[in-house]
Order: C-alpha cells, then sequence, then structure tokens
C-alpha cells in the first residue's frame, strides 16, 4: 500500500494530468490511494469569490465563480470524451453546491464561508482527473474525503478527530481496495459531524496524506512536485542550490521551523508514528530517485539556505529603563496569541527586546498599537532574516557580504542573521 500526493501544479494542464496517468500507470498491480490538489490557481481564484460574496457583492462572485466552472469544464473536453456525460454531471453537481451558498447572504463568520467555496477546488480536481483516468484505462475508485476524514468546527485550520476518522478509513476504504488498486480522493478538506466542509490549514494536501498513510499503515508517502528534490536552498534564489538524496524527519521539522518551503511539521508527526517513509519526487522526471525522508539521522549534509524577505524589526524597550523581564516579557507573550503572530527570532537586552516578525502590516499595526501601553516600540522594514543550518565560515561570509547584520544568533548547527 502507497500514498501518493500530486500537488495543484502536477494537474494544472492537460498535459500534466496525462502525465500524472502515466506514472500511476507505471505501478501496475499496486495499492495506491492517490490525494489530488485544486489545480493550478484554483485555490485563489475561489478565494476572491469568497471575498466578494462576503462584501455583498453577490453578481461579482458568481461571475468569477463561472470562470472558475468554465476552466474545468474546457479541460474535461480535452481530456474526457466516452464519459463525458456522467463526468460533467458530477462537475456540475459540485458547482450546485457553491452557487448555492451564493445566492444566499452571508450571516457567518468568514471563515466559514471560505471553507465551503475553497473545498470545491479538490473536489472538482479530484473528479475531473478520476474520470479521465478511468477513461485512459487507470481503474480508480473515487471517493468524498469528507465522508471519511472527520474534523472540530475550527474552520480554516481544522483539528482531526483520528479516532473517529480511523473507523470510517476502516470502514469505507480498506474494503474498496479489495475492489480496486487506485482510490482517489481529496486533501486539504475535511468535514465536521453537521457535514459542513472544513479545510485543514497550511499544506494541508500534504497533512491528508499523511493521515492516510499513518491510518493505512502505508508502506510509504510521496510527493509529487515540480523540483527534482528537496534542494539545499530555493533554486530561484540560488542557483547552485543542489538537491538532498536523505533527510531524516528532525532536519526536516528544522528546516520548516526557519521558514523553509519543504514539508509542513504536522505532515511529518503521522508519519514518524509509524516509522513511515517519505519520498519527494519531480512528476516531470519520475526516474530521478528525489529525496526520502526517514527515521535514519543523515550526516555531512551541506549547507542549508532559508531566506525570508520583507521582515520587520521591532524594537520594544523599557519606558522606565526598569527590566524588561518577567511581567513585561509575559504580557508580550499574551499579545502574541492575541494578535496571532509568532517572532522569527528574538532577543532579550536589559532594558530592550529585538524581535524579527513576517511584515503582515494589519498583524503588525496591532502588535505595535497593544506593545505600546508596556514599551517604546520602534520599527524598521524591508528586512530579510538569512538561516543557514550546517552553516561553514565561508559560507557565512558569501551570503552576508555587504549586508548591514542587525540581529544574529548562533548555534552550533543553524546561524540566523537579520539584515539591511
Amino acid at each position: 500500500m502507497k500514498v501518493f500526493k500530486f500537488g495543484g501544479a502536477s494537474i494544472n494542464t492537460a498535459e500534466r494530468i496525462q502525465n500524472a496517468g502515466r506514472i500511476l500507470a507505471s505501478y501496475k498491480g499496486e495499492k495506491i490511494l492517490v490525494i489530488i490538489s485544486a489545480m493550478g490557481k484554483t485555490t485563489n481564484a475561489l478565494e476572491k469569490v469568497v471575498d466578494a460574496f462576503y462584501e455583498g457583492r453577490k453578481d461579482d462572485a458568481l461571475q468569477l465563480f463561472e470562470q472558475v466552472k468554465q476552466s474545468h469544464l474546457t479541460l474535461l473536453k480535452y481530456l474526457v470524451t466516452i464519459q463525458w456525460k456522467a463526468a460533467e454531471d458530477q462537475l456540475r453537481d459540485f458547482f450546485t453546491e457553491v452557487e448555492w451558498l451564493l445566492h444566499d447572504k452571508p450571516v457567518r463568520e468568514y471563515d466559514y464561508y471560505y471553507d465551503q467555496v475553497v473545498c470545491c477546488g479538490e473536489l472538482l480536481s479530484t473528479s475531473l482527473v478520476s474520470s479521465y483516468f478511468n477513461e485512459a484505462g487507470i481503474r480508480n475508485q473515487w471517493l468524498d474525503v469528507r465522508d471519511i476524514v472527520r474534523t472540530d468546527d475550527n474552520f480554516r485550520d481544522a483539528a482531526i478527530d483520528w479516532e473517529y476518522t480511523r473507523q470510517r478509513v476502516e470502514a469505507q476504504v480498506m474494503p474498496l481496495f479489495a475492489e480496486h488498486d487506485i482510490i482517489i480522493t481529496q486533501g486539504f478538506i475535511g468535514a465536521t459531524d453537521e457535514n459542513e466542509s472544513t479545510t485543514l490549514g497550511r499544506e494541508g494536501s500534504d497533512f491528508s496524506a499523511a493521515i492516510f498513510a499513518n491510518l493505512l499503515d502505508a508502506e510509504s508517502q510521496t510527493i509529487w512536485k515540480d523540483v527534482e528534490a528537496v534542494m539545499s536552498a530555493d533554486p530561484k534564489e540560488f542557483p547552485d542550490a543542489q538537491p538532498i538524496a536523505a533527510l531524516s524527519y528532525r532536519e526536516v521539522v528544522e528546516m520548516a521551523y526557519y521558514g523553509a518551503q519543504v514539508i509542513h511539521p504536522k505532515t511529518i508527526k503521522p508519519l514518524q508514528n509509524k516509522n513511515i517513509p517519505l519520498h519527494v519526487r519531480c512528476f516531470l522526471k519520475p526516474e530521478l530517485p528525489g529525496t526520502v525522508i526517514s527515521q535514519q539521522p543523515v550526516h555531512n549534509l551541506p549547507p542549508i539556505i532559508v531566506l525570508k524577505k520583507s521582515q520587520v524589526l521591532m524594537e520594544l524597550s523599557s519606558k522606565d529603563f526598569s527590566f524588561v523581564e518577567d511581567k513585561p516579557i509575559a504580557q508580550l507573550h499574551e499579545i502574541y496569541d492575541q494578535v496571532k503572530i509568532r517572532p522569527n527570532l528574538s532577543q532579550n537586552g536589559a532594558v530592550s527586546l529585538l524581535c524579527c516578525l513576517d511584515d503582515k502590516p494589519d498583524k503588525i499595526e496591532k502588535l505595535a498599537l497593544a506593545a505600546s501601553a508596556i514599551f517604546d516600540v520602534q520599527l524598521e522594514k524591508n528586512l530579510t532574516l538569512l538561516t543557514i543550518r550546517h552553516y561553514s565560515r565561508e559560507k557565512y561570509e558569501e551570503l552576508t557580504r555587504g549586508k548591514t547584520v542587525l540581529l544574529m544568533q548562533r548555534t552550533p548547527e543553524t546561524v540566523q542573521v537579520l539584515m539591511r
């Protein structure tokens, strides 16, 4: 039993959907559960639909949703001919789910409507891809994940009810594998006990795959991406970035903590609990080995570079030169929780505290305003946070040359600098 996850970039054209089919066909006879994300920029498009609806612009919302509908119907015509009518009917059922809501007026919080509309992206993509695969001879069973993955009602970042979900996997998913080699379902979404759609937050599709891998006791999970492997740095920023053949779970969690767009820690935990290896492979070059992430420690890693731009340095100083410890710091952490923001780097002095944060203007403004009741507050924007795991002096000097370092922290394995 394997679990595959195909992201939006891997299925955003007819050619790439056909390519995904060729990848699956090469695993003929194996049992595979396939998680598929929304296509390309569909999630962004649906977010605009939600915004228009919530702002009371019903006609705009319906027009924006019409664009999403037409893009999927057009793609369907390129991919499915014999079973086109049945495939179109299934898509239209999902269109109706959203349009029924858009003709109403918002009476609940934004996040609720976000989840009801945005979940449509995954339902549409999996329905379309499943129909194409069946027509191409890659027999599969489509499944609505909302019937399986139970969550709470914390919309946009719902928590999994593991015990209920386990029962549904055993009752509904496992028996299907007696009749089908391939099951296709959605990532990123689930449902409450009142059958309201929910989404699982950042990197939710990878997490969905890990949930199924854990509950199915899969031999492995594979995430198919548009890069050849996990890289030592973002190749768009660092052309000399190199692929990494193997990483430990711990290393990946560390990388994610420092901001690397690699694998979210919540995806790692269900795999680590059952020692299930995670493969990161390239859907454009499936012959490449990619990266394997497992329990095994990996030594002699190259410097791993994480660059976060658009950073803010906030300096919080005591108003009366008393020490900024104990109560003032405790109050500051309460403000962090209220604003829902976390410093990327912080450093205490006797009468001041420095913290580096992502420049989210609304949150920074709220934080500065609340903190000003306790501290004198100064801000500096347009900064860059550089993190180097497994650093060398040469690499550190190369990447900070010509920069002004405002804040630095160093451990034996990691150095972080906030630069102007």
